[in-house]
């Protein structure tokens, strides 16, 4: 029995994250990026401190609106910066920091489930 969920065609579904970029719906994007189900987005933060609402902008305007934000660190995690985080809190994202790997893995999950994710990764 095949249990690999069906994803629609327009979807964007992380492929492979590593030498340096991603492959995402069989494209490949050099450097960090920011996926949502319907975009990709480039990304110019490579490590954590980089991070702030400006960075985050494309996920602010999406449409519909993001739900939950994954970050992926890299190969470290870290704490998401308190002023980012307020923000995101203020429009009722939720956001969570991981290793790259472990946030596109658990990106592909909740996008299959026709959840309202984003994720803004670091590439390694």
């Amino acid at each position: 029995m095949d249990i690999t969920p069906e994803i629609p065609a327009d979807r964007k579904y992380i492929d492979h994250y590593g030498d340096g970029g991603f492959r995402i719906g069989g494209e490949r994007y050099e450097g960090s990026v920011i996926v949502a189900p319907e975009q990709v987005w480039p990304w110019t933060v490579s490590k954590l401190v980089q991070l702030t609402a400006e960075s985050i902008a494309a996920v602010l305007a999406a449409e519909p609106p993001i739900e939950l934000l994954l970050i992926g660190c890299g190969t470290r995690v870290d704490r998401v910066p308190g002023d980012v985080r307020d923000i995101l809190r203020a429009r009722a994202i939720i956001v969570d920091s991981m290793e790259t790997g472990a946030a596109c893995r658990t990106y592909n999950v909740l996008m299959a489930e026709e959840r309202r994710v984003a994720a803004a990764l670091i590439a390694i």
